[in-house]
């Protein structure tokens, strides 16, 4: 190499350099919002589904038992028995599920707490009717099930509790 070039300052010297390649991001670990909630959510079914099945109750959880629409065969999950003004309901806190189609097609079914079993017949509430039962649900159990609502809670306004009413299912129960 020539003197000249050693002692020429470095800007003026051509370059050559290659575009550099983007680093690259570091490793993390990215699970999804649903994908917690339903992780969460099952834990809390299963947790709660054996100990009702133990005969204990979690503020008031059972199982609730439906007949399958399609197949007649019993169906359970965990629910939230919720007692207000000396009657009781069932609200479907994550929607329009099997359990509320099921309900729907069969007009009741079985409230299991260990081995006491309770039948019932069940009235669908209409959503002009939900929202003190909305409100009264999420007071008690909002911890659980609070996320499924948003961003209503116990303390929203009646107009946003019957907005949201439609998409929460209620049911009244009877006695068979």
């Amino acid at each position: 190499m020539s003197e000249s070039a050693i002692t020429q300052p470095a800007a003026a010297q051509p370059t050559t350099a290659q575009p550099t390649a983007p680093q690259p991001a570091p490793l993390r670990l990215v699970v999804p919002t649903g994908t917690l909630m339903r992780l969460g959510d099952r834990t809390t079914n299963r947790l709660l589904r054996i100990l009702t099945h133990l005969g204990i109750s979690v503020l008031g959880s059972r199982t609730l038992a439906v007949r399958g629409r399609k197949s007649g065969e019993w169906r359970t999950t965990p629910v939230n028995l919720l007692t207000l003004d000396g009657e009781r309901y069932l609200l479907a806190a994550r929607g329009h599920t099997q359990w509320v189609r099921n309900m729907r097609a069969a007009g009741g079914g079985e409230l299991r707490l260990g081995r006491r079993t309770e039948p019932f017949g069940a009235v669908e509430v209409l959503d002009a009717d939900k929202a003190p039962i909305l409100r009264a649900y999420l007071r008690r159990w909002a911890w659980e099930v609070g996320f499924f609502f948003g961003d209503v809670n116990a303390d929203s306004p009646a107009s946003a509790l019957n907005e949201i009413a439609p998409g929460f299912p209620v049911f009244r129960l009877t006695t068979v």
